[in-house]
């Protein structure tokens, strides 16, 4: 199958940006960590109530869309069917769409929520309550709200009105001028660059735990050398992956990590308070529907832990926003013939199940060591996250066994992550004939260069300042993409209702014929 041919314009554009500030980070490590956190800060105080906001705004808008009658339209013509199966498309979305994140905060975000959680006092039984509450709200409804947004508007545009799968196809239905020409460029490369600092940030957190358990299992120091040869593995795996495409590379890791997740998950469950621990999961459930509004809209304006709500909501809310058009393109390149409702529902609600189980078990697991006294796992949650699930685990039985797979989980999500990322980056980054084939991907040279970029840029984030630096970044080049986000749904709307009869019940018509790429 042939492929898309290169977009001039944005790649031009997103890659020199990309080049330039990786280049300088490198060279200049502390005046690009400066210039970081002071857009940082500008951000967060003007922005960061807006994060709040417009994330259960997204999220309203895609359930109220599924539960409308425009949820019985199906993405595609009358007689289209899902490609995948079920369990393989959870499988991908789920690693694409969380990947080694899930793994690096599952032990070290409940219990920093409960030795230091915000309003109430830490190491208490209702601090034990909140931060897992906390931690349900961060990977949740509404991050996934972001991926269903997405991926809802670009598979919408893409296999009815037989438009490009690309960001600004979804701006097609909205007043001229809006998406297209310089504004339409403006789109793609907003898209482009969020995608790259969102997926750099999850692999520097990735390096970091596979840092932190090569030191543990093999005695490897952490440093620059480690770091740089982390780096180059992953451009190495997701290179290669990518080239391979979605059917012999990204669908096999994707099914090999979800199980291997879900092996370790069940050891954890087993090797602890079993029947405790699935108690405290179904009471986690509850407490976190029954209180979802109240978490969702929290902003924090009286009670002011504002430095809290920076570091992780605003965070994680310009995380999620940053790998949407990532995420959303995969997701509606895998989605073809599923219903606007059906692919509403198991977008947020597969990941969800499985988020909410591994992150129950293994943040009280993790909670109930600490309380009794595990010092050195509650010191690096607080002060080493990449270590905590390493610590963790060698307070249960097999910790030789359960690290290795700790750490080949890790890798192979660290790989999934990389190569869908650069797959899509290649999509992104191309354009379609008139007569094009909307599952034709970007060339293999073009994966390849975003495989090599995202491992650079990686790395020059990591070296600038760690952690702290690609949380910054991430904040930063989100913002532009949460106001495209609202323009999106804009779009959607105007295009549902155009679709609509008399009678106000949409129409089941098959897709117009493909419109070249305005380009």
């Amino acid at each position: 199958m042939s492929s898309l041919r290169l977009n001039p314009v944005v790649f031009t554009v997103a890659a020199g940006a990309i080049v330039a500030f990786s280049v300088w980070t490198l060279l200049d490590g502390a005046s690009s960590a400066e210039a970081i956190g002071a857009a940082l800060a500008w951000t967060s105080s003007r922005f960061g109530d807006f994060y709040v906001f417009a994330m259960a705004g997204y999220l309203v808008f895609v359930v109220g869309l599924a539960v409308s009658p425009w949820g019985r339209l199906r993405l595609g013509p009358p007689d289209a069917r899902p490609e995948y199966p079920l369990l393989t498309w959870a499988a991908m979305l789920f690693a694409a769409g969380i990947g080694i994140d899930l793994l690096f905060f599952c032990v070290a975000e409940p219990l920093s929520h409960f030795l230091a959680p915000p309003l109430v006092e830490g190491a208490t039984p209702a601090a034990a309550r909140r931060a897992i509450d906390l931690t349900f709200l961060h990977w949740g409804l509404s991050g996934w709200g972001v991926y269903t947004l997405v991926g809802l508007c670009l598979a919408f545009f893409c296999y009815r009105r037989g438009q490009p799968l690309t960001v600004r196809s979804a701006l097609s239905a909205l007043p001229a001028g809006i998406g297209r020409g310089a504004s339409g460029y403006a789109v793609e490369v907003a898209a482009v660059l969020a995608t790259v600092f969102g997926i750099a940030a999850s692999l520097g957190i990735g390096i970091l735990q596979l840092s932190a358990g090569l030191e543990r299992l093999l005695g490897l120091t952490p440093g620059r050398w480690l770091l740089a040869g982390l780096a180059l593995l992953v451009v190495a795996g997701a290179a290669l992956s990518a080239a391979l495409g979605v059917d012999r590379g990204i669908r096999r890791l994707s099914e090999f990590n979800m199980l291997l997740a879900a092996a370790l998950l069940g050891f954890v469950l087993l090797a602890g308070d079993t029947a405790a621990l699935l108690g405290a999961l179904a009471a986690d459930v509850g407490s976190y529907l029954a209180g979802f509004p109240g978490l969702a809209f929290e902003a924090y304006a009286l009670d002011l832990p504002r430095d809290w709500l920076n570091a992780w909501t605003v965070f994680f809310w310009a995380w999620w926003i940053a790998w949407g058009p990532f995420v959303g393109m995969f997701l509606a390149r895998i989605s073809r013939g599923r219903t606007i409702r059906s692919f509403v529902a198991g977008t947020l609600l597969l990941p969800l199940v499985f988020m909410m189980s591994w992150m129950s078990v293994m943040g009280n697991s993790a909670i109930e060591l600490a309380s009794g006294g595990a010092d050195e796992l509650a010191r690096a949650a607080l002060e080493s996250p990449g270590s905590a699930i390493y610590e963790f685990l060698g307070l249960l039985p097999w910790p030789a066994l359960t690290g290795l797979a700790a750490t080949v989980l890790a890798l192979v999500f660290f790989v999934t992550s990389g190569d869908s990322g650069a797959l899509v980056l290649a999509n992104m980054t191309s354009h379609a004939d008139a007569d094009g084939d909307h599952l034709r991907d970007g060339p293999v040279w073009l994966r390849l260069w975003w495989a090599g970029v995202i491992g650079a840029l990686t790395l020059a984030l990591l070296l600038a300042g760690g952690l702290a630096t690609l949380q910054s970044a991430v904040v930063v080049m989100g913002l532009p993409f949460a106001v495209v986000l609202c323009l999106m749904a804009w779009g959607l709307v105007r295009a549902l209702l155009a679709e609509s009869p008399a009678g106000g019940l949409p129409a089941a018509t098959a897709p117009a014929r493909r419109t070249p790429d305005p380009d």
